[in-house]
């Protein structure tokens, strides 16, 4: 049985319990419990704080873990990436005073930065050749330029929301981050195994976003011509209809161009276009 280590609350573990569910990976409790076994599939969740998975997986306490680039590149514990998730998206980045005149990473030269992701900062600062002092904060990042605790602070960024609020601007973003698959390296063949089926799953759940099925009647007339203009998977299913002269097209188009497609398609006699979404799609 595979253990996977995920946060105990907050934005990662609602989007980490999402994924898993669309996985369909069912958990028969929630966060308050601190390991909980599925039901339908060899893993068990033990649930913990987000900057203690990656030591947990990294010492083999757990097999698997789903945690933010930012706090794995913090910690730099030795475990490997597995799959990069494409959630919980965020960035790491300086911030000061929205009224000072920023001038370039050498701004920072001599001043004070508030942080929580020293580790990270300091790798940055030393690549940019700036010398500045790290204060290391657990809590309220972003109040510290406000009391006078330091002059810039270095902090995650969803929306920038909160900077607004506190009278700070972005300046810098150093690393971009998301939520990441992590493992143990030293994992034995027959828990690779499960992970292979767990990637399995994940991938269908993952190839399957931002894909639409579409049906559509279409005059035979002018059935080269819409297959012409559709980027299927490899073509689309075309099935005649009761009535003479036309027939049914089924396809998956990319959400990304769907608006610009279905035009086309309506434009060469397309009629009764009918979109559906996919939870998963199996290459």
């Amino acid at each position: 049985m595979l253990r996977i280590a995920v946060q105990a609350k907050g934005r990662l573990f609602d989007e980490t319990m999402s994924f898993l569910e669309e996985s369909d990976i069912k958990l028969s409790a929630t966060k308050r419990t601190l390991l909980v076994q599925s039901s339908n599939f060899p893993l068990e969740v033990l649930f913990l704080r987000d900057d203690d998975i990656p030591q947990t997986v990294a010492t083999g306490v757990a097999d698997l873990g789903i945690v933010g680039e930012n706090e794995f590149m913090e910690k730099a514990e030795d475990a490997e990436i597995v799959k990069r998730l494409g959630f919980s998206k965020c960035r790491l980045s300086l911030a000061l005073p929205k009224d000072i005149e920023y001038t370039g990473p050498q701004w920072f030269e001599g001043k004070k930065i508030a942080t929580s992701y020293p580790g990270i900062l300091s790798r940055y600062l030393k690549e940019q050749g700036v010398r500045a002092e790290i204060h290391v904060i657990t809590g309220s990042v972003e109040v510290s330029p406000g009391i006078g605790l330091a002059d810039a602070i270095f902090d995650i960024v969803s929306s920038g929301s909160t900077l607004v609020s506190n009278r700070l601007k972005e300046v810098e973003v150093v690393m971009k981050s998301e939520a990441l698959l992590i493992g143990n390296k030293n994992m034995s063949e027959e828990k690779k195994e499960i992970l292979d089926e767990l990637l399995f799953r994940m991938n269908a759940v993952k190839t399957a976003e931002d894909k639409k099925y579409v049906l559509m009647n279409a005059p035979k007339e002018k059935l080269d011509e819409i297959i012409a203009v559709l980027p299927g998977m490899k073509s689309p299913t075309v099935m005649p209809l009761a009535q003479e002269g036309w027939c049914s097209v089924h396809t998956v188009l990319d959400e990304k161009c769907f608006w610009e497609i279905i035009g086309k398609l309506k434009a060469l006699g397309a009629e009764g276009i009918l979109v559906l979404p996919i939870e998963k799609m199996i290459l």
